[in-house]
């Protein structure tokens, strides 16, 4: 059964080592975050570092997640003192799981907050395209897919929830988006 990848990118205000306040709660709610997220059904796994480090994203050893990526239009720095971004990349097993990880608990709650941490951009801020089971999707699929999709909008390619398709590449729709429905179709 096909996974579910998603790669999410955002541009923030500030670089990760900024001492200002915003900047240590944007941190320290991510740990909690992904330690929520991990545990949430449907949930199989997100790009860490192989050796466990920490550090610029750039330097670090990401292992079968590939070398890390961003899309063209990053253009802040990319040293440990410069970084100012925040990326994700994770498999899953289907939409809904997603859905409801992300628009619940404590991701629901920073999402409420993301134009304190991050700049407004154009651009899409997620991706998600399946991948054959026992596929590891790279950093640089991520950012070939949401260019993809920003490029040329959603396709069975790149899609968001609100324009979602199946493994098979048929349109679906994440209900409690939009009117009415709360199931997945």
């Amino acid at each position: 059964m096909p996974h579910l990848a998603l790669y999410t990118f955002g541009v923030l205000r500030s670089p990760l080592t900024d001492p200002a306040p915003l900047t240590g709660e944007f941190l320290d709610r991510g740990e909690a975050i992904y330690q929520k997220i991990s545990q949430h059904p449907g949930y199989l796994a997100h790009a860490e570092a192989a050796d466990g480090e920490r550090g610029a994203h750039f330097d670090l050893d990401w292992g079968a997640w590939g070398e890390f990526a961003v899309p063209a239009w990053y253009g802040k720095g990319r040293t440990v003192d410069t970084i100012a971004l925040a990326a994700s990349l994770s498999l899953w097993t289907d939409l809904r799981p997603a859905f409801d990880a992300i628009y619940t608990g404590l991701h629901r709650a920073a999402l409420n907050r993301r134009h304190d941490w991050f700049e407004r951009s154009a651009h899409p801020g997620y991706v998600f395209w399946w991948v054959p089971e026992g596929t590891t999707p790279t950093w640089q699929d991520g950012v070939s897919r949401l260019e993809h999709l920003h490029a040329h909008g959603p396709s069975p390619h790149a899609f968001t929830f609100h324009h979602a398709f199946t493994p098979e590449a048929t349109p679906t729709r994440v209900t409690g988006i939009g009117p009415k429905d709360k199931r997945m179709r």
